[in-house]
């Protein structure tokens, strides 16, 4: 048998509350068995999707400043799941400094949904756009020392309790539905990694770009009830990401491909004057 199509939709459904913080210092933690949500990165200008590169243990892909992007979740699952979405280390739901106690996207079964900026009500967002260090959210807002990272950690659903059966001659009248319990603050366990990641964020290589803050536009969601069925998420994703020119000062992408990618202008190309 084939696996169901994914469901694709403008929104996903939105966990009001509080949910992640994508800790530079578990960049690079994917439980490939387990992984519920993929994510990319969709250049909203081409269509064109991101290829990560694999570098020392980190996934990496480049940004062009000014161009705005989509991050795709797509959930491989049969069954709901919980994707809180960190970017540069802000909760692009709430604006918080990402932690994983916060809001979330709710995605259905098979469900593929692409998040296009940072969210401003229910119905618009600001869109995602890479932008010079300076100019990006996180660091107008005073929090730049986690600007390059894109994130997600991802819960499961937790079950409904078998309905008991009645032994009485009739069935039992239902019980009226039970208030829903606010979650639980994050762990003194999250707030030491969170702390951990801080520390180890503080690399020698200068971050180039962040995500700006940008045109506001339409992107209708809907709020939904969704109780975790663990206290830590069973996927925990980052890419990180970077001008061309600073990935390749990195050593992440090579010298020759950086310069077919950047186009740089000459002087003196060659060849005759065409017909404009």
């Amino acid at each position: 048998m084939h696996a169901p199509r994914p469901v694709r939709s403008i929104a996903a459904w939105l966990l009001l509350g509080s949910l992640l913080a994508m800790p530079a210092a578990h960049a690079t933690r994917v439980w490939k068995a387990q992984e519920r949500v993929r994510i990319e990165v969709v250049d909203r200008d081409t269509g064109g999707t991101a290829q990560p590169v694999s570098y020392r243990g980190d996934s990496w892909i480049a940004g062009t400043p000014g161009a705005p992007y989509a991050i795709r979740l797509t959930n491989t699952t049969g069954a709901r799941v919980l994707a809180v979405l960190s970017v540069d280390g802000v909760n692009a739901i709430s604006g918080e400094t990402a932690a994983p106690s916060q809001t979330g996207y709710v995605l259905a079964p098979w469900q593929t949904t692409e998040i296009t900026g940072w969210r401003k009500s229910h119905d618009d967002v600001a869109r995602f756009e890479f932008a010079a260090l300076g100019d990006s959210y996180a660091a107008r807002t005073g929090r730049p020392d986690n600007v390059g990272t894109i994130g997600i950690a991802v819960f499961g659903e937790r079950a409904s309790p078998p309905v008991a059966v009645s032994r009485a001659p009739y069935p039992a009248p239902p019980s009226p539905p039970a208030p829903v319990a606010r979650e639980r603050a994050a762990s003194a366990a999250s707030d030491s990694v969170a702390a951990e990641s801080n520390a180890s964020n503080m690399r020698a290589e200068r971050q180039s770009i962040g995500t700006g803050h940008g045109a506001r536009e339409w992107a209708p969601v809907s709020s939904t009830a969704f109780e975790r069925a663990t206290r830590t998420p069973v996927q925990v994703t980052t890419l990180r990401y970077d001008s061309v020119d600073a990935l390749v000062a990195r050593g992440v992408l090579p010298r020759h491909r950086a310069w077919a990618q950047a186009r740089r202008p000459e002087a003196f190309p060659g060849g005759f004057v065409p017909d404009p």
